[in-house]
């Protein structure tokens, strides 16, 4: 998988407003609030980049697949599955 972003950047406070009783049960069970926000956010973050590289690899993308349509893919001939 690919790094979307600098592990090794220092971090940075910030402010995030929650559910009292979802804070207060993540405490109760410690878990790492800020390590589980981090990762869930470079998900998110992986996603809407995956998103947008499609976007803009849609004609690409599209003028391969009608290639592929037309005269099939290079291993057809090759292949034994």
């Amino acid at each position: 998988m690919s790094v979307i972003y600098n592990e090794n950047a220092i971090k940075k406070a910030t402010n995030v407003t929650i559910n009292s009783d979802l804070l207060q049960k993540a405490k109760a069970y410690k878990i790492n609030i800020s390590k589980n926000f981090e990762a869930y956010l470079a998900e998110v973050v992986r996603k809407r980049e995956e998103q947008q590289w499609l976007e803009e690899n849609k004609e690409a993308i599209d003028k391969q697949n009608e290639r592929i349509e037309k005269y099939g893919c290079f291993s057809d001939g090759i292949r034994r599955f």
